[in-house]
């Protein structure tokens, strides 16, 4: 495989150990990390989203971080245009690109070159006025099926979209290694746990705080977990303590639909170790 060719990815759940796994195989063949995370493209939001240290980021470079502010759309599109204009560039430089990241539509758009239909702006505005149940009985009133996160309002909002037709998927790119990283139940939990009281004591209440001042809690960002539950604690219907439970739940609830998305990706090569993983590229 020409060096200029390749791809690797880099796929886990939340708090799996991925992106240190990214920095190794990074540093280890003169890449650059292109970050695939939903959440990581909005500026400001930098503890919540775990985004990558300044240290790392010193280290090596990354990409596709500090897109757009929290009030912006970012649609999986746009990260597709984006990821794809960054691996060219790394590629062209003779570095190796390092894509990294738990936002499964964000990595298959790019990993099957995923075809997206233009978007009608003013379907778009329509359908952001309506709540999640109004979302999912206008999609039975069509006749079209349920995403399979049905709690999701941008999911909803795609299958109404696309008239319940799905975006065209090819086969895997050419020259691309896609590493999966597996953890165990009980330590995977575990590591949640303690992330977000990490994340609490490097400030995450101010953040949060701060945000919600500038962009509002209707802005799309401010739902994300790690955000969106600290709105009951600023309106003081919740203890600190309370809400660091429910990031917690919520946070293992989506590391539980992140494993099931990747599980039936049959071109990932699963890893369980970060130390010495047993897929390579060859030369």
């Amino acid at each position: 495989m020409e060096p200029l060719d390749k791809l690797i990815v880099i796929v886990g759940t939340t708090a799996s150990g991925k992106s240190a796994l990214a920095m190794k195989i990074a540093l280890e063949n003169n890449g650059e990390i292109i970050c695939a995370d939903s959440r990581t493209v909005y500026r400001g939001m930098d503890i919540g989203t775990a985004k990558p240290t300044v240290q790392d980021q010193k280290l090596v470079k990354h990409h596709l971080l500090d897109v757009v502010n929290p009030d912006e759309p970012f649609t999986v599109a746009d990260f597709q245009q984006l990821a794809q204009q960054a691996i060219t560039d790394i590629q062209k430089r003779g570095k190796t690109p390092v894509m990294v990241g738990g936002t499964g539509l964000y990595i298959d758009s790019i990993l099957y070159n995923f075809k997206f239909r233009p978007v009608n702006a003013h379907l778009r505005k329509e359908l952001e006025l309506l709540n999640v149940d109004e979302l999912q009985q206008r999609i039975e009133e069509q006749g079209l099926k349920l995403p399979n996160n049905t709690q999701n309002p941008r999911h909803l909002m795609r299958v109404l979209e696309a008239a319940g037709q799905p975006s065209v998927k090819k086969s895997l790119r050419e020259n691309t290694l896609v590493l999966g990283l597996t953890i165990p139940e009980g330590e995977l939990k575990e590591r949640i746990t303690n992330r977000v009281e990490q994340m609490v004591a490097q400030g995450l209440e101010q953040e949060v705080k701060s945000l919600s001042k500038r962009y509002g809690w209707q802005a799309e960002a401010m739902k994300g977990i790690g955000y969106q539950e600290f709105k009951a604690y600023f309106a003081k219907e919740q203890t600190l303590e309370e809400t660091k439970a429910q990031i917690t739940k919520n946070t293992w609830a989506y590391a539980r639909r992140q494993r099931t998305w990747f599980k039936r990706n049959p071109d990932i090569q699963w890893q369980d170790t970060i130390e010495h993983p047993s897929a390579t590229i060859e030369e």
